[in-house]
């Protein structure tokens, strides 16, 4: 775990995710405090066909982060949360949101149920020697074509 979180996380890392204007974080503040986050990041593969060379990953938007304080769970935050993530998506054009989730995660599959959110399809994530099954979920925006 702790090399994994050393090649995922540091202080260079998370300023070039800054920096990288595919990435964006929307940042839950209360009182001062740090209470919840959501990362996305545009023009991403996640779901798109191996296959399908042609399927563009433009105009998608990944959700790739979505956590909320222990104390501000049930309180509606993180639906505020993927609201603005979703209206984000609206202004930029984006055609849908895609979300990788571990599929033992009952509490957060329910939640992206609730938005609209569906399985696509499947995908390995590891921890090091570590394999876990992350659901791939996509929600098809309102008035767009769909990829």
């Amino acid at each position: 775990m702790a090399a994994f979180l050393d090649q995922t996380y540091g202080p260079d890392i998370q300023l070039a995710e800054l920096r990288d204007p595919r990435h964006t974080y929307l940042l839950a503040e209360m009182q001062g405090q740090a209470v919840g986050y959501a990362k996305v990041w545009r023009d991403s593969p996640l779901g798109l066909s191996l296959t399908a060379a042609d399927e563009p990953a433009t105009s998608r938007l990944e959700l790739k982060q979505l956590y909320v304080a222990q104390d501000w769970i049930g309180t509606g935050l993180g639906a505020s949360l993927m609201r603005r993530v979703l209206e984000l998506a609206q202004a930029e054009a984006c055609r849908c949101v895609v979300l990788g989730v571990w599929e033992h995660n009952a509490r957060a599959k329910a939640f992206y149920e609730r938005f609209g959110f569906r399985q696509i399809g499947q995908h390995e994530f590891r921890i090091c020697t570590n394999v876990s099954t992350d659901l791939i979920l996509r929600k098809g925006l309102a008035g767009r074509a769909q990829d």
